[in-house]
């Protein structure tokens, strides 16, 4: 495997994360995805990698700064959903002493932090309106202007983006401004998941396994043959981290020098077809239901007819939620801060 593994510097430092640690060539499509890599990497342009969580979009983006002229220089990497919507800018851009209360002392942002080299923004999806354009302002003049300051201080950075979200709806529906979306999406790359590249299971496991068995003091477990094809027929959801966690919790608990499936303890499967029959019959009920609803609506002539269902969508799955906001945003597949935007515009918060 020698060549066609990539893991973190330190991969015990992320073990209890929801990134991939690892991430293997050996499947044609990633194969084709290394080639890519490789042509795009000895340039600056921007690139935006697209992914389900845990399909190695963080390792990517750092295999790219290490095949490019700016490896010398610092990779900084920061999740845009893991900051608040008032903490977010100073994050990225720094700010000045008595910007705001609290802030005793200057302090750098991330694109100063990451001047000379790679700025990777995981879920760039969750960053708020106003945020992006402020980044926008910043790809385009590359400058920065810290909180309380006036002054610019030009930068030199590569920026990386990722998301798990599909950026083009949330264009669509006016979550992420398109002049921005353009602007990242310069070179894209998807990662496709790990169902979908069933040559790299094997040797992922191969690696967890010396990891897990290194660090338990175990011997190597042989694979059962059941167990090899379980395996590869597991879809897999969670990808490289659920495959991982798999393989540290069947070290644990094996009994013996064959890993069977029953150490794997995978939830029991349905069949590619009757999943899809499934989801296709319960989707269609939905939409039949729905269009009947606002086929009653149009027929009543609400006046703004999109601030009432929106609103009345909001409020019902914040109400469902006993108003968790990060429940509710998961119920309705946006971002807390997008969310949180919705409830202050119909005064739900403050």
């Amino acid at each position: 495997m020698t060549g066609r593994l990539l893991t973190f510097p330190d991969p015990q430092q992320i073990s209890l994360s929801v990134r991939a640690s690892a991430l293997v060539f050996a499947d044609p499509e990633s194969q084709k995805l290394l080639s890519l890599i490789e042509r795009i990497a000895p340039s600056d342009a921007t690139a935006y990698i697209k992914g389900e969580t845990g399909t190695g979009k963080e390792l990517v983006a750092r295999h790219i700064h290490s095949l490019s002229s700016r490896r010398k220089g610092p990779f900084a990497a920061i999740n845009c959903g893991a900051f608040s919507e008032t903490l977010v800018e100073s994050e990225l851009f720094g700010y000045e002493r008595g910007a705001f209360t609290g802030a005793v002392s200057a302090k750098a942002g991330w694109f100063e932090s990451a001047n000379g080299g790679t700025l990777f923004l995981d879920e760039i999806g969750d960053l708020p309106v106003s945020t992006q354009v402020k980044l926008l302002r910043v790809l385009q003049e590359r400058e920065i202007v810290r909180i309380g300051s006036r002054k610019p201080t030009p930068i030199d950075v590569r920026l990386i983006a990722a998301t798990n979200v599909n950026l083009e709806e949330a264009v669509k529906t006016g979550r992420f401004r398109e002049d921005l979306y353009y602007r990242i999406n310069v070179v894209p790359i998807q990662l496709a998941p790990l169902r979908e590249r069933p040559g790299d299971i094997l040797p992922l496991v191969q690696h967890f396994i010396s990891i897990y068995r290194n660090r338990l003091h175990t011997t190597e477990p042989e694979l059962h043959p059941d167990t090899v094809r379980l395996l590869h027929e597991y879809p897999w959801p969670g990808n490289i981290r659920e495959l991982e966690n798999t393989i540290h919790r069947a070290l644990l608990v094996c009994d013996g020098n064959v890993l069977r499936p029953s150490s794997l303890n995978l939830p029991k499967i349905h069949s590619a077809a009757s999943e899809h029959a499934e989801t296709a019959s319960r989707t269609f009920a939905e939409t039949c239901h729905l269009e009947k609803v606002f086929a009653q609506l149009f027929e009543e002539e609400h006046d703004e007819l999109h601030d009432l269902v929106l609103r009345k969508l909001i409020v019902q799955a914040y109400e469902h939620s006993r108003m968790n906001q990060v429940q509710a945003a998961k119920l309705l597949g946006i971002s807390r801060n997008v969310l949180r935007t919705q409830l202050k515009h119909f005064g739900l918060i403050e």
